[in-house]
């Protein structure tokens, strides 16, 4: 009896080009795999992906970043991966779609400023923290508006309460520096963390259109800010 050769199911098709969309195949021989032979992924072991897949998932990211603010969410793919020094399936093993792609980097821009607002938890000055952690947040929202809303409506999917664990985590931090600068008496007792969002939010929506962008939505976010601060008495 003639034994033959396993069966092994296609390659998954994206944008009408096989790609095999796994992190851990990132510098794998993909023509091993194709001709159906064993290929040592590291994927059986549990192993971390190789370096060199995580410093192409790394230039990717910084390369989509730039990309998705100079031109928005339409960007092209085979630019960035371009940009990155990499392959366009390079692109597409670490980010399946485009919609992939924008998650990870609205989710880096996010762990960032969350990042921030931990070291700012213990800055010495809690008013000048807060005017520094609402200033990050001005200039990622600024950056963001159009790529939050592509990715925000499946992004609160994923969560039960309704609210990403990343912003909840952003907003807890807003919610303790707010705290700070109120007890030490430099924030008036009557602000809300969340209109302070709000407000930086709708600085961002009033300038878009702007020529002078940058300047006019800094003017205004220090008048928001001299309103915040509780003056010294004479």
């Amino acid at each position: 009896m003639v034994s033959l050769p396993k069966r092994m199911d296609p390659p998954v098709l994206y944008g009408g080009s096989l790609r095999l969309c796994n992190d851990l195949l990132d510098g794998v021989d993909v023509r091993a795999i194709e001709a159906g032979e064993q290929v040592d992924t590291g994927l059986a072991t549990g192993r971390r992906p190789r370096a060199d897949a995580v410093r192409n998932r790394e230039r990717l990211l910084a390369a989509a970043t730039t990309a998705f603010e100079q031109q928005g969410t339409d960007a092209p793919l085979d630019e960035i991966a371009r940009s990155a020094g990499v392959g366009i399936g390079t692109l597409y093993r670490h980010f399946p779609t485009r919609e992939a792609l924008l998650e990870a980097v609205f989710r880096g821009r996010i762990d960032a400023l969350s990042h921030l607002g931990d070291e700012l938890l213990v800055s010495p000055e809690p008013f000048d923290a807060l005017t520094t952690w609402l200033r990050a947040h001005l200039v990622n929202a600024s950056a963001c508006q159009g790529l939050a809303g592509s990715v925000l409506i499946d992004l609160l999917d994923e969560e039960d309460d309704g609210e990403p664990r990343g912003c909840e985590h952003m907003r807890a931090i807003g919610v303790q520096l707010l705290a700070r600068a109120q007890e030490d008496g430099s924030a008036r007792a009557d602000a809300d963390a969340d209109d302070l969002v709000r407000l930086v939010n709708a600085l961002v929506s009033a300038t878009d259109d702007a020529d002078d962008r940058s300047a006019l939505a800094d003017r205004l976010f220090m008048l928001m800010i001299d309103g915040l601060r509780v003056q010294p008495r004479a």
